[in-house]
């Protein structure tokens, strides 16, 4: 299957939607890469729009969404440019900085990391090691973020979300970056449903693994491809917007697999 190649750079941004009325505040942070392209990718300038949109159906409550990137998001209120760095401890402290200042002490119900990108390739590939420097920039950087932030900004009962992917639950030898970077947020998300993992009481960290996502590029990469095996954003806005109201929400370290057959989409929980 061909696939699009993904640009050279790390990306990673988060989206903040904030809804007030009589019951308090309602917050919500996704985390999430702009301008990457390939299968299991979710492009979040379409996600953060989706999940406005699901909140938007609370009408007593007017929303707020912000946006934390290397670019800005339209479809934010406001925006937090981050710089480019190779640097993984200089990131992640900008990163953590500007969150601090940006909800001041305020807490939020739900963190959603979709950042993400594709590579493929052998061990033997002459981009190997690049390869595997950007799926780590991409994958494991973004979500060793996130499960930070979520420790220090998460309520209480509140929900942690990675991005995984289904095929690397097993082997993958064509793509073996791609596979390792998203092995360990599959991990990561384990290990943080764990006790003492960090995370503040009752909260729940959940990695969804899809196949491939429904796209523009990913269309644009595989005009010839059968989309009733895609899984559409808006399945996996709606999905994060219920189990960010307690509907049907997993328990924590749960990998839930995202498959769509003839155009329904299913949740599939991951037996290892």
């Amino acid at each position: 299957m061909t696939v699009a190649a993904v640009p050279a750079r790390f990306s990673l941004g988060c989206a903040v939607a904030a809804c007030r009325g009589r019951g308090g505040r309602a917050a919500v942070m996704g985390a999430g890469g702009s301008g990457v392209q390939g299968v299991g990718v979710l492009n979040k300038q379409e996600l953060v729009g989706g999940i406005h949109r699901h909140i938007g159906k609370c009408r007593l409550f007017p929303q707020w969404v912000a946006s934390i990137d290397i670019s800005e998001n339209a479809d934010a209120n406001a925006n937090v440019v981050v710089k480019l760095s190779d640097s993984f401890t200089e990131q992640s402290e900008e990163v953590t900085s500007a969150v601090d200042q940006l909800l001041s002490g305020q807490k939020v119900d739900a963190i959603l990391c979709v950042a993400g990108g594709w590579a493929g390739g052998s061990a033997k590939a002459k981009s190997f090691y690049k390869n595997c420097d950007l799926m780590w920039k991409q994958s494991v950087w973004t979500s060793t973020i996130s499960s930070h932030l979520a420790t220090k900004h998460l309520k209480e009962g509140g929900l942690l979300t990675l991005s995984g992917a289904n095929a690397a639950l097993s082997a993958t030898p064509g793509m073996i970056a791609y596979g390792m970077a998203k092995a360990t947020i599959h991990q990561l998300c384990q290990s943080l449903g764990g006790e003492k993992s960090g995370l503040p009481a009752d909260s729940a960290a959940v990695a969804i693994l899809p196949v491939t996502l429904d796209t523009p590029a990913n269309r644009a990469s595989m005009p010839d491809a059968d989309f009733t095996s895609w899984t559409p954003l808006e399945f996996i806005a709606e999905t994060f917007f219920n189990w960010i109201s307690g509907n049907n929400r997993p328990k924590s370290g749960s990998l839930i697999q995202v498959v769509t057959e003839k155009g329904k989409t299913q949740l599939v929980p991951a037996q290892l």
